[in-house]
């Protein structure tokens, strides 16, 4: 089978003081480490949702088939190897041996069957791979056969990816759960064991090193690909919502590492000789405005579209980042910039002066009859706060009357998954990033999809986008996928599923004494503290 890579080219305490669970005095301390996530991880089932925090809980506690490498191509993890036959109609996967769930009991390929079956439920590239899926079967416990209507290229970059939801490995028990309701236990077969007694939800989650773990024998370590060697017995996360006690506490020395400080505090944090400023993902994060396709107002494409109009990208940045350019950038379209598939049609409805008195103008005369918009602010995430602060003001100034709903991320997850009308506890409009990894192409790209009630919140139902995205998948090369990219930008433009809102680069902060830190999202193996 002769692959295309997926993503090829996209790279351009609250609580007090936590006990000491293994080991003893300064020996002991230098095995744990405290981690100050973006926010509380809320829901523990990837699955279920498409929360970072939650991806990054994910890939501590579960393990993938296949990694992601730093050429943005997968490479075996949990798999030994695979096979491909048949013009590429038949691949077989061979899982490696020794694998253990937490639980004790072996992996087995019927696992992997389950949790393939459950994560393609919800992920766009997955329901792809199992529409083109004629028998995928465990012949035995350590092998997995795909036998395909016709090749599927990406047949493996989809089980590695690392944007979610994740293609994670979950006993067969767990992932027989309907994929719209959560797991009741969360048992991996990852480097790290999740300790449910431990967790005090909104303050703080907390993983133990799982001693049967079997890294892969050979590779270097490199974003999820590679040996997941653990050098640490346990990791805590802390949750601070607020910046000045997180940056606080990581100059003191009381937690290691900050996932996410904002703007105005690294310069502070860079002045420190102790702490270390590193930005994990160089493709950023892309700010969405969106939109709930089912109720008023935002139900009328001609609203959404005039809204367009109205978004200046460079506020909504500058409010997450502040003024230094070189952290931020604006015109930004439908794919992530610096990715393959970044083009520029359509785009003088972003690109050209703001004129939000005409905006106001076209809004009325769409039929907007003065529905109330709710907005979903995160309050406990402060580029996301921002973000809805921003959209809350450009919405006002729009003449749409506005109540913004503030409240923390982990309640915001749970609301924006209600199809209720806005009055009646649902929601008009959310803010939210995406890596640019999860905006590189329509494989991945959640917010493009437009099949209505299977489609990610908000639901929209865009006939002639899935028409584009499967005309994407079939496409022989990177020129004829650029020219179908093009199209499915303009067809965005008209739909408008959400409105793009410009892309920021996020430098993460840790302390001089950790090592190994690896690119991608934050990951806990590989990690050494001194």
């Amino acid at each position: 089978m002769q692959r295309r890579h997926l993503l090829a080219g996209a790279a351009a305490l609250a609580g007090g003081p936590a006990r000491a669970a293994l080991g003893q005095g300064t020996a002991g301390a230098a095995r744990v480490l405290k981690f100050v996530p973006q926010a509380d991880p809320g829901a523990l089932d990837p699955i279920v949702t498409t929360a970072y925090a939650t991806r990054h809980h994910g890939f501590a506690v579960w393990d993938t088939l296949y990694g992601f490498n730093q050429d943005y191509a997968a490479e075996p993890q949990m798999a030994e190897g695979h096979s491909v036959e048949n013009d590429g109609r038949r691949v077989t996967i061979r899982l490696r041996e020794g694998l253990k769930f937490h639980d004790g009991e072996p992996v087995r390929a019927a696992d992997c069957v389950a949790s393939i079956r459950r994560w393609a439920a919800r992920d766009p590239l997955g329901q792809v791979l199992i529409a083109r899926t004629e028998e995928l079967s465990a012949p035995d416990d350590r092998t997995i056969l795909f036998r395909l209507s016709r090749p599927f290229a990406l047949l493996l970059d989809a089980l590695a990816k690392p944007t979610p939801p994740v293609c994670f490995i979950m006993p067969e028990r767990l992932a027989a759960t309907p994929p719209t309701r959560p797991v009741t236990e969360i048992v991996g077969s990852g480097p790290f064991r999740f300790l449910a007694d431990e967790r005090v939800p909104g303050r703080r989650a907390v993983y133990e090193r799982f001693a049967d773990y079997v890294p892969r024998p050979e590779g270097v370590p490199t974003w999820t690909a590679g040996p997941k060697r653990v050098h640490l017995d346990r990791v805590e996360w802390h949750v601070m919502p607020d910046p000045g006690s997180a940056a606080a506490a990581l100059q003191a020395g009381e937690v290691d590492w900050w996932e996410n400080p904002i703007g105005d505090i690294q310069a502070t944090l860079r002045r420190n000789r102790n702490i270390v400023l590193e930005i994990l993902d160089p493709t950023g994060f892309v700010g969405i405005a969106r939109f709930n396709h089912l109720h008023p107002p935002f139900d009328r494409p001609a609203i959404r579209r005039a809204l367009l109009g109205a978004v200046d990208q460079e506020a909504f940045m500058t409010a997450v980042v502040g003024s230094d350019r070189s952290l931020w950038r604006d015109d930004v379209g439908i794919f992530a910039p610096g990715t393959p598939l970044a083009n520029d049609e359509g785009m003088a409805v972003l690109t050209g002066a703001r004129d939000v008195e005409k905006a106001k103008r076209e809004i009325a005369e769409a039929g907007y009859g003065g529905e109330k918009a709710v907005l979903l602010a995160a309050s406990d995430f402060p580029t996301l706060s921002a973000l809805a602060n921003t959209g809350a003001e450009m919405l006002r100034r729009a003449g749409i009357e506005v109540e913004l709903v503030s409240a923390d991320w982990a309640s915001v997850v749970q609301r924006r998954a209600r199809r209720d009308p806005p009055a009646a506890g649902g929601w008009s409009m959310f803010f939210t990033f995406w890596s640019g990894l999860d905006l590189a192409n329509p494989g991945v790209h959640q917010a493009l999809r437009g099949t209505g009630e299977r489609a990610w919140f908000g639901w929209p139902t865009m006939p002639r986008m899935e028409e584009l995205r499967a005309q994407w998948f079939d496409a022989p090369d990177l020129a004829a996928q650029q020219r179908v990219a093009r199209e499915i930008q303009a067809e965005a433009l008209r739909e408008v599923p959400y409105l793009p809102l410009g892309q920021y680069f996020q430098a993460t902060a840790y302390r001089r004494g950790i090592s190994g830190m690896l690119k991608g999202p934050p990951l806990f193996w590989n990690l050494q503290r001194s």
